[in-house]
């Protein structure tokens, strides 16, 4: 059983040594006014090299390199126009001008796109970026509001379009057009014609299940902190000491989260995830001198602390909505910690059960052996991400 069970997390452990913490996630910014329809997509440089093929990372910084991207725009280009449609009454829209590809300064590309499209009819995005590479991508669409975004939908492999407008209702027109109507009038000067009414909002309630599927998401999606809850707690078998490890460990990481989403706290990606892949080989390590895990809740929440900013990696790219940034960050961080609760949960009763069916008909207790293998498997593969986020 020992064997078996070492075996499975091998078995779990080698897909995720070259997907460790991929958020994969992309935000897109749609506005439209009258018959144009602006389409900005903001995606992470190591993102689009993944999905497109191409190199534009710094590895050293995390940065955009200027001439590396130069060297690919045409190809990005070609790469985003090819995977991006605006529809208009189910018709296509016209791309007004190529796309326009250039660096973030925070690490990523901004891809802008401009559209013609007729009045009056339901304008629809269309977006299958990122899902040609990785079928679990999102992308989250934020329609302008003047100088305000609110968030439409979440697009992915299931759902990867969106209405932007409501088509116009008809109007009779009280009586015929004046002569002197230019036919090059706005479409307010123009009788008769009335353009499409923007989407409306969601509600605070529909935003807070959104980012709530995206806490819960993000933690089974991040093997890293699996493996680092799975070291953690492999000694454990009381109730009480797993909860003050788990409670450390939660609040340590709300507060790093919440200063970093929020913007207060910026640590570059470049020393975190390094961190993150340290901390996961120091826990694991520890195992082999040290079976006393009532104590461990000190240290543990401190490593929380850097755990929390990766867990708002991926609120800094999907961007909180300004009109319901508290729902949205606390439906996040209930999403992490549903997800973490449900993982050590299956953990321990793994472990548990383990120690049943190894004490034939003695007091269950925890092998050592299988304490040890686990934390060497643990330990190689922080070992590989801190090698892999440090050199590569």
């Amino acid at each position: 059983m020992i064997r078996l069970l070492f075996g499975l997390l091998l078995a779990l452990a080698l897909p995720a040594l070259g997907h460790a913490h991929a958020v994969n996630f992309a935000v897109v910014f749609l506005r439209v006014d009258g018959s144009n329809v602006q389409v900005m997509l903001t995606i992470t440089s190591s993102d689009v090299d993944r999905a497109a093929g191409v190199n534009v990372t710094d590895h050293g910084s995390g940065q955009v390199d200027p001439r590396k991207l130069e060297a690919v725009e045409a190809r990005l280009r070609a790469y985003f126009s090819e995977r991006t449609r605006i529809t208009a009454g189910n018709e296509p829209c016209t791309e007004a001008a190529p796309a326009a590809i250039s660096a973030e300064s925070d690490g990523g590309i901004i891809v802008q796109m401009s559209y013609a499209c007729p009045h009056g009819q339901e304008i629809v995005y269309h977006s299958r970026a990122m899902l040609d590479f990785d079928r679990a991508a999102r992308q989250s669409a934020q329609l302008m509001r003047g100088a305000a975004a609110n968030e439409i939908a979440i697009l992915d492999a299931t759902r990867n379009s969106v209405a932007l407008t409501a088509p116009a209702p008809a109007v009779a027109m009280a009586s015929p057009p004046t002569p002197n109507v230019a036919t090059s009038a706005t479409p307010e000067e123009r009788p008769g014609v009335i353009d499409a009414v923007l989407v409306p909002p969601p509600s605070r309630l529909a935003i807070a299940w959104r980012y709530l599927e995206l806490g819960v998401e993000h933690i089974f999606l991040g093997f890293d902190h699996i493996a680092f809850l799975a070291a953690v707690l492999l000694w454990a078998r009381r109730l009480g000491a797993l909860v003050k490890i788990v409670t450390a460990f939660t609040i340590a990481h709300s507060v790093t989260l919440s200063l970093a989403a929020l913007g207060i706290v910026h640590v570059p990606s470049s020393i975190i995830e390094p961190a993150i892949a340290a901390s996961i080989v120091v826990v694991a390590v520890e195992n082999f001198f040290s079976s006393n895990v009532e104590r461990r809740w000190k240290w543990t929440g401190a490593l929380g602390f850097i755990h929390g900013f990766g867990f708002a990696s991926v609120l800094t790219e999907a961007g909180l909505p300004q009109g319901s940034l508290v729902p949205a960050l606390a439906a996040f961080n209930l999403g992490v910690e549903l997800g973490q609760l449900v993982i050590v949960a299956a953990l321990l009763s793994a472990l548990l059960l383990v120690d049943r069916l190894s004490a034939r008909g003695r007091t269950p207790a925890r092998a050592p052996k299988l304490v040890y293998g686990a934390s060497s498997a643990v330990a190689c593969l922080g070992l590989w991400w801190l090698v892999e986020r440090v050199a590569l």
